[in-house]
């Protein structure tokens, strides 16, 4: 446990040691690479030990791996759709979830700040749809969640594996019949300390800090410019001028955190990267779409991978798929394309210069061109020419032209 032996390695940042802690000796404070850790105050312990109860990295809350049923599809919707990252299947299953009597809780962004809040009824839903790649604040939220519970409500909490592990680690005995948890997959946390600079060179060039952060902008319309494949990143400044943004092949971001340079030293050895999962249902992009299920493709509109872990989470899914269009897929398949959920990012042995480096003075445009890889031309032609699109519309096309054949044969 972090708390006892300073191995950052042990520490989620999930926050439930804190809100455990009825003397308040405990806060969350940041570190020099930008990542926040519990701090004790020795002098208002009385060492009951609360925190080691509920911290999920000593107490791993049950996995659930065998009959796990996956899905992939976007929602019917076009609106919701095109607000969403994935596919939208978030919305569909809160839709299906929620009556008057439940509470939402997810991570929602001011500015560059992530933070988790809650809300009723499904009106102010936009808030929590969106991928943010931060580590949330998770504040008050399972101490909330707690509480409404105890008062009878339906809760449905959403966040990344370790803090729904956190959450689940806090409930301990709790009645937990009225709960409902969704994770994201997730491949790591990068540090904060990256995107501050970003907002420096927006301020030094712009003359304003970035108003919003949109790390997977779809583009303006779904059927005419879907982005989904390119990932783009799309940065509107505070003083209303012109937004930027930059595909995924262009943006260093990509490049610095897939490379695994920047992630929260636990990210490293992250036991809940595994098939077996700790929510009622799990999330994520349909990685490898166009290569087993092209029908769901959708034109490049998003789509969504959802894998429900729980008898629970099957019969709440099972209300959402009718405002889904999609199918059941073999979990094996799903699996293969999710390396999240196989196995925890591999370790970088340059992390540590490039830390040193986003510590320093270095600016955001120096940093990038050390460490940020530019795209290939093989890469730009396998993206750009022979995409995911195209590989899609030959394949359509090869259905069709299998069929007249078979046709004209009999």
């Amino acid at each position: 446990m972090y708390l006892k032996s300073a191995n950052k390695t042990e520490c989620y940042g999930c926050e439930a040691c804190v809100q455990a802690c009825a003397k308040g000796a405990l806060t969350m404070t940041e570190d020099a690479e930008g990542f926040r850790y519990p701090h004790l105050d020795p002098s208002l312990c009385i060492e009951c030990g609360a925190c080691e109860l509920v911290c999920p990295y000593e107490h791993t809350p049950v996995k659930h791996e065998s009959d796990q049923y996956a899905f992939g599809g976007y929602v019917t919707d076009a609106k919701t759709r095109f607000a969403s990252t994935s596919g939208g299947a978030f919305s569909a299953i809160v839709s299906a979830y929620c009556d008057d009597d439940t509470v939402i809780f997810g991570a929602e962004a001011d500015g560059l700040r992530v933070f988790h809040s809650h809300i009723t009824g499904t009106a102010e839903l936009s808030r929590f749809r969106k991928s943010k790649y931060a580590q949330s604040e998770i504040g008050s939220a399972f101490r909330d969640a707690r509480r409404f519970l105890r008062e009878g409500k339906r809760v449905l909490f959403s966040g990344t594996p370790c803090q729904i592990a956190g959450l689940l680690a806090f409930l301990g005995d709790a009645d937990q019949t009225r709960l409902l948890t969704v994770e994201v997959v997730c491949e790591g946390v990068p540090s904060p300390l990256y995107v501050r600079k970003l907002d420096d060179l927006m301020k030094q060039k712009r003359g304003a800090p970035i108003h919003s952060l949109d790390y997977r902008y779809t583009g303006k319309s779904f059927f005419r410019h879907g982005k989904w494949d390119f990932q783009q990143m799309r940065i509107e400044p505070s003083n209303g001028g012109r937004a930027r943004t930059k595909d995924r092949w262009f943006n260093p971001f990509w490049s610095v955190w897939l490379q695994h340079l920047m992630s929260r030293p636990s990210c490293y050895q992250c036991q809940f990267a595994t098939a077996g999962r700790t929510a009622d249902i799990t999330l994520g992009d349909l990685w490898g779409v166009h290569l087993y299920c092209p029908e769901l493709y959708g034109q490049n509109g998003g789509a969504s991978l959802i894998v429900c872990n729980t008898e629970k989470g099957k019969a709440v899914f099972g209300k959402a798929k009718a405002s889904l269009f999609g199918h059941e897929l073999a979990f094996s398949d799903a699996l293969r394309y999710q390396g999240p959920m196989r196995a925890h990012i591999a370790d970088n042995p340059d992390r540590a210069a490039f830390m040193a480096d986003l510590q320093s003075d270095m600016d955001y445009t120096a940093l990038n061109r050390k460490w940020a890889k530019p795209p290939t031309l093989k890469l730009l032609y396998q993206k750009y020419i022979w995409g995911n699109r195209q590989k899609v519309f030959f394949s359509e096309l090869r259905k069709k032209l299998l069929g007249k054949a078979r046709k004209h044969q009999c």
